[in-house]
């Protein structure tokens, strides 16, 4: 039996972002993730937008947790040496009617603590994006707004945990959890596990979790979201977040950069009970079009070069449930992150390793790493910094991914790296490697070559995303 202070089911975001926190303590700490790879979930499927905190209904942990997230990314990219843009968002206001709703969003955002809201005029928000739709009359607009890769920062999250001592297992699914005297025995993969503090960031799984050792039940409705992506051609299309009034089912159809110079729009917000129902479908991706159009007409068809979707751990209370439970003591929930969840998770870490505390007390360590380095990019470096690059490790050299200039190097990097990819995704994720114009029609064959090579493995044996995702089949 493996025996830990902290177990934390899940290494999406929040988790990994718990992760990070607490391996600043001297606790021992794992990590159980069912998935071949860290941000396997929610997390590697979202709009990569940091909220301003506008939204958030007041002296909710939405609205507390948004405000501090966003506060503390800036600091949090340098530290961790992950992309983030604060490049600032806009709700657009279509109907002189709906004005005075967007000044109760005003007045929301203001007491939520927001800094810098302002309503902008029609004439004030056409100069400063000329692609967006005469019809709207007005904006509300939070230069705190900002943009962020979701694979990177969770990435950047999970790899300086692992650095600073907290063990990550994955593929190992929790199937069983037990309450015993001084905490929970937990069977997962083909471990056993003893752990005195639980934190179950498990996503849309959340709830099957806690209900193994709650008698005090919720539910976690899975809220899919389809997205389209377009080429870097049309990246500067809009250079703010472009919003429209938010409805009961969140913020709508979205358009925005991206941080690495693509154009996004959506997501649709369906609710369904199938937790891995990740599937696009010809309606939605219309709807995103259809939608998208509305804030930025034109929008440019033929410049989409893959759609995705992903699932939202929507609970019905509508707020996040970050909390040890009443009746399982030792058992900490982190569940029903969703929107603004991304923006949250720095400040979801803080929080819940406070509440940690006051179970396990503990010490900062003073040997804490801080520090990460990504992996260096030859498609961001200058002409200087690719010939150090070459010279320090001639693979940088080799260009594997045509479209977004992506090298052998930097693929070995993210293989070796802590944590490292095991996954055509894996390393897609970490490089960008066949997130391109040709979503890896050319580069995969290669990038699986260097896999198996690196691995010490049969090519046969290298996945897409784990499991059963084989290239090679008899």
């Amino acid at each position: 039996m493996k025996r830990y202070d902290i177990i934390v089911i899940g290494a999406g975001v929040s988790g990994s972002a718990v992760a990070r926190e607490l391996s600043a303590y001297d606790w021992k700490v794992a990590v159980l993730e069912k998935a071949s790879d860290i941000c396997e979930g929610t997390s590697k499927a979202n709009s990569g937008i940091v909220h301003a905190g506008y939204d958030a209904k007041p002296g909710t942990k939405k609205a507390a947790l948004n405000l501090r997230g966003n506060a503390l990314m800036e600091n949090l990219a340098g530290q961790l040496d992950f992309p983030f843009r604060r490049n600032g968002s806009l709700v657009l206001c279509f109907d002189i009617k709906d004005r005075e709703k967007l000044q109760k969003l005003l007045e929301r955002g203001q007491e939520n603590g927001v800094e810098g809201l302002r309503i902008l005029e029609r004439e004030e928000l056409l100069e400063m994006e000329p692609n967006l739709s005469d019809k709207a009359v007005a904006a509300l607009y939070a230069p705190t707004g900002g943009i962020v890769c979701p694979f990177g920062l969770t990435a950047a999250l999970a790899e300086n945990a692992s650095v600073n001592g907290v063990d990550f297992y994955l593929n190992t699914k929790v199937e069983v959890i037990e309450k015993q005297k001084e905490g929970y025995r937990l069977e997962a993969g083909a471990e056993t596990f003893f752990s005195r503090v639980v934190i179950n960031a498990a996503g849309v799984y959340a709830d099957s979790i806690h209900n193994m050792v709650s008698e005090r039940k919720f539910h976690i409705l899975p809220r899919k979201g389809e997205y389209c992506l377009f080429d870097k051609t049309v990246g500067d299309y809009v250079s703010h977040t472009v919003f429209q009034l938010p409805t009961e089912y969140g913020k709508g159809v979205l358009v925005t950069p991206t941080v690495h110079g693509n154009l996004l729009a959506g997501p649709t917000a369906v609710d369904i009970e199938e937790k891995e129902g990740v599937n696009t479908t010809g309606i939605g991706l219309e709807e995103v079009l259809k939608k998208g159009a509305l804030s930025v007409p034109f929008l440019p068809m033929g410049k989409v070069i893959t759609s995705f979707a992903g699932l939202r751990a929507h609970e019905d209370g509508g707020d996040f449930i970050i909390e040890e439970a009443e009746d399982a003591k030792g058992f900490i929930d982190v569940a029903g992150i969703e929107s603004p969840g991304l923006t949250c998770a720095p400040a979801i870490g803080e929080y819940v390793a406070e509440i940690v505390k006051e179970i396990i007390p503990a010490v900062r360590k003073q040997d804490f790493i801080a520090k990460r380095q990504g992996i260096p990019s030859m498609a961001a470096a200058d002409k200087e910094e690719r010939k150090k690059l070459v010279k320090e490790n001639p693979a940088y050299a080799n260009v594997v991914c045509r479209c977004e200039l992506v090298t052998e190097g930097e693929i070995l990097n993210a293989i070796h790296r802590p944590l490292g990819a095991t996954t055509l995704d894996g390393v897609k994720r970490r490089t960008r490697a066949g997130m391109g114009r040709c979503q890896a029609g050319f580069c995969s064959a290669k990038t699986v070559e260097i896999l198996a090579r690196e691995l010490g493995k049969d090519i046969g044996e290298i996945t897409k995303a784990g499991g059963e995702s084989v290239f090679l089949v008899d």
